[in-house]
C-alpha cells in the first residue's frame, strides 16, 4: 500500500461530532452509530457548565443545537438573545434534548436524546471498547478556553481531572485552537495534543514554535494544497483535515467521495466527517496504487 500518511497506515475516519450528519450531533446514539459505520475515532466538542461539569456540545451556545427554546422556564435565562452553558448548572443541562442543527438534515431524532456529559462519554468508550475487544479513541475538543476563562469558568483544569485515571480501553487525544490552555493540558496530562489551524492562520510559525510537543495538527481542508502535509510530516507531526460534509462540497469538487480521496491522496492522517460511513466507502474504495 502506498499511502503517504505520517505512518503509512491508511487515514483515519474521525467522526465529526460524532454521525452528525443522519443524527443530531454529540449525542451517545450518534457516537454509536459512527462506530458502527467504521470510524476510527470519536470526536466530541466539550463546553463547560456553570458549576464546571464538561458537557459535549459545538459551541457554549445551546439555543440552535438544544430545544431550550421551547421550555418556558428557561425563558428568563438567556442573555444577549441566547442561552450559554457557562451560565446554567450541570442539573439545568441535564434537562434540555439534543436538536439537529444543520438546515436541511433529518429533523426526525430530535429532542430524543440529552445531551451527554464528558463523564459519561468516557464511561460510554469504555463500554464500547470491552464489548468490541478494541480500544475507543475519542478526540475531544476543548471549546475557546480562554474566552471561558475570562468569564469565570475554565474549562482546562476540570478536563485535566477527568482524565486523570482513564478507563481500560479508551484513549484520548486532545484538539483546541488555544495555544497556552492546550500546553497547559499537554504538561499536565502528556496525552497526544493537536493544535487546530484555521485557513488564515501562520501555520509555518505555529509548527516552527510548538512542533516539538505537539503530536497532531488540526487543519481546515483549505490549506492543504499549501505544502502543509509534507512539512508537518518532516517535523513528525500528524495532519487531520477539517470537515468534508456529503451536503456541503468544497470548491472545485461535484462528488464528496472525489473530494475526499484527493486529500488522502495529499497524505492526509485523519478525515473529520460529519457522515462517516461516507468517509469509511471513500477510504475503501480508493485504489492502493493511487494513494
Amino acid at each position: 500500500m502506498n499511502w503517504h500518511t505520517l505512518d503509512g497506515l491508511p487515514p483515519s475516519i474521525l467522526a465529526h461530532r460524532g454521525a452528525s450528519g443522519p443524527l443530531p450531533e454529540h449525542t451517545l446514539v450518534g457516537y454509536a452509530l459512527a462506530l458502527g459505520q467504521g470510524a476510527d475515532v470519536v470526536e466530541p466538542d466539550l463546553v463547560p457548565s456553570a458549576d464546571g461539569v464538561l458537557y459535549a456540545r459545538h459551541e457554549p451556545a445551546l439555543g440552535n443545537s438544544t430545544n431550550i427554546a421551547a421550555l418556558p422556564d428557561f425563558a428568563p435565562l438567556q442573555r444577549d438573545g441566547e442561552w450559554w452553558s457557562v451560565l446554567l448548572r450541570a442539573e439545568q443541562l441535564d434537562r434540555l434534548r439534543a436538536r439537529q442543527p444543520f438546515p436541511g438534515r433529518d429533523r426526525s431524532f430530535d429532542d430524543q436524546h440529552p445531551l451527554p456529559r464528558w463523564q459519561a462519554i468516557i464511561d460510554w468508550a469504555a463500554q464500547a471498547a470491552a464489548e468490541r475487544g478494541s480500544a475507543v479513541t475519542l478526540y475531544p475538543e476543548i471549546k475557546h478556553p480562554r474566552e471561558l476563562a475570562a468569564q469565570g469558568v475554565d474549562p482546562v483544569p476540570y478536563f485535566i481531572a477527568s482524565v486523570a485515571a482513564l478507563p481500560d480501553g479508551v484513549r484520548v487525544w486532545v484538539q483546541c485552537f488555544d495555544v497556552e490552555p492546550l500546553y497547559r493540558v499537554y504538561l499536565a496530562t502528556g496525552l497526544p495534543c493537536a493544535l487546530l489551524i484555521d485557513a488564515d492562520d501562520d501555520w509555518r510559525t505555529a509548527i516552527a514554535a510548538h512542533g516539538s510537543w505537539l503530536s497532531r495538527l488540526g487543519v481546515n481542508k483549505r490549506l492543504l494544497a499549501s505544502g502543509l502535509v509534507a512539512d508537518a510530516h518532516e517535523r513528525g507531526l500528524r495532519v487531520d483535515a477539517w470537515t468534508f460534509r456529503d451536503d456541503a462540497l468544497g470548491a472545485g469538487f461535484s462528488r464528496i467521495e472525489d473530494e475526499m480521496q484527493a486529500a488522502m491522496r495529499q497524505g492526509v492522517d485523519g478525515l473529520f466527517c460529519d457522515f462517516p460511513a461516507t468517509g469509511v466507502a471513500a477510504r475503501a474504495a480508493l485504489p492502493h496504487t493511487a494513494a
